[in-house]
């Protein structure tokens, strides 16, 4: 069975100020409910995984009621810095969430490219986010999202040492469930029903793959 992972970041109107070129990231309502319903109709929906990254408010507040009505449950990823700040998800939330059979994932703390921090901060964003994650849900937290998906060798060692069992990335194309690093592809505002369809089937051309393949190959084996 193809299994493909999909991320949605923001649903609505952004509720805090957005980074720079995360705008094109949120999508309406509208859209979002009419990419799951293209999800649920599927007869094989359950190989699909649908996540979210940053920990936006819109999880709980727009996508949870929603994928609820469709039989459907996410992975939310948030970033701890960001946990009970303005447009964001409360610790309160995360709870809603997990009580509601979504699963809450770490995201890190400060929204960082993990290639260019140091060793201590690399340290510090997966055990803290970790660990401040824990102790908001009382149970464990084994599932990391990359941070614009950038990671390479040392990354993922990390990743590896602070104890996760999966490492979510951005490379997109179908995934094994028994690997450790799984690809997923984002969501975005102009992402039109055709490339929806493509995502769900995990479709890549020849060239796309190649050079999926080749990218994963060397963000893999390098250490810069």
């Amino acid at each position: 069975m193809v299994r493909v992972g999909v991320i949605f970041h923001g649903i609505g109107l952004p509720a805090r100020a957005l980074e720079p070129g995360e705008a094109p990231y949120w999508i309406s309502v509208a859209r979002f409910e009419a990419i799951l319903d293209r999800i649920a109709a599927l007869p094989d929906r359950d190989r699909v995984r649908i996540s979210f990254d940053d920990g936006n408010a819109s999880d709980l507040d727009i996508a949870a009621p929603r994928l609820l009505e469709r039989g459907l449950t996410a992975d939310v990823f948030a970033l701890t810095g960001r946990v009970d700040q303005p447009g964001s998800l409360t610790s309160g939330g995360l709870r809603e969430l997990v009580a509601m059979g979504m699963r809450v994932g770490s995201h890190g703390i400060a929204h960082r490219n993990l290639r260019r921090v140091t060793a201590g901060e690399l340290t510090d964003e997966l055990r803290l986010s970790r660990a401040a994650l824990e102790g908001i849900l009382s149970r464990a937290v084994t599932e990391f999202s990359i941070p614009f998906g950038s990671y390479n060798a040392r990354v993922l060692a990390a990743i590896r040492t602070a104890g996760y069992q999966v490492a979510w990335s951005s490379d997109r194309g179908v995934m094994s469930e028994s690997a450790f690093v799984r690809p997923r592809t984002s969501i975005r505002d102009d992402t039109d029903d055709a490339a929806v369809d493509r995502i769900l089937r995990g479709a890549l051309g020849v060239g796309e793959r190649l050079q999926r393949g080749l990218g994963m190959l060397e963000r893999r084996m390098s250490r810069r």
